[in-house]
């Protein structure tokens, strides 16, 4: 569904000389609908990056993403905004993801009037989405700052899932969280997966988390992304 063909990306700092980091050089790699790949590295090692282009929230420095065929760079406005409802990004702090000021049930609505879903049939699609995360309507009147890491954790994907996606990219999901709750939400990600036909990319620095969740594995090294030999 997601291809990278030959994906570089570049960092530049310092002026008025500004000197230039190779973060990730010659990426290539298909990413599937129902299946995993588990991204691994060591910090800085571009993993949040690769992420985000994936996501199409930052540019490739050169090379080529495709999503269903079609290049996302010359994608006309219909085409991309398909693209970027299809494939969401979940991040690494659940809280942080969360408007402070807002009760999650203004939250949950504010994706579904920017999708256009007719005020009437908020309410049912609220509350399917909350029963999917495991979350009960009790939760729609509080805060995020009331809720645990946990909690806003499955809010978060309650938003991202109210927009249907094909492919989610998810970064750490569950570093920021105790060890009974990640279990929880890794399984609840296998669910969805499997109920739904959703693609994963999964980035962690777990090697046990990656093994749990992946069908394919790579590891990124020195900007070269090598691909772990299945058994």
């Amino acid at each position: 569904m997601i291809e990278l063909h030959k994906v570089t990306y570049e960092f530049s700092q310092g002026w008025p000389r500004k000197q230039h980091q190779i973060v990730l050089s010659n990426i290539s790699v298909k990413l599937y609908m129902g299946k995993t790949f588990g991204l691994m590295g060591h910090s800085g090692t571009g993993k949040t990056t690769l992420g985000k282009m994936v996501a199409g929230l930052i540019k490739p420095f050169s090379g080529t993403i495709f999503f269903h065929g079609k290049d996302i760079s010359r994608m006309k406005p219909p085409d991309w905004l398909f693209f970027r409802r299809n494939v969401q990004m979940l991040f690494q702090d659940p809280q942080g993801s969360l408007n402070p000021k807002k009760r999650i049930d203004a939250s949950l609505r504010d994706v579904l009037n920017i999708t256009k879903v007719p005020f009437n049939q908020q309410k049912e699609a609220i509350e399917d989405v909350l029963k999917t995360v495991g979350l009960s309507t009790d939760f729609l009147l509080r805060y995020p700052a009331q809720l645990s890491g946990g909690q806003n954790q499955r809010i978060s994907l309650a938003r991202i899932l109210l927009l249907k996606p094909e492919f989610i990219v998810l970064d750490e999901p569950t570093s920021a969280l105790d060890i009974s709750v990640q279990a929880q939400i890794l399984f609840l990600l296998r669910e969805l997966q499997k109920n739904h036909g959703l693609g994963y990319l999964f980035i962690s620095h777990d090697p046990e988390v990656i093994q749990y969740m992946s069908h394919t594995i790579g590891i990124l090294k020195n900007g070269n992304l090598d691909i772990v030999p299945e058994g």
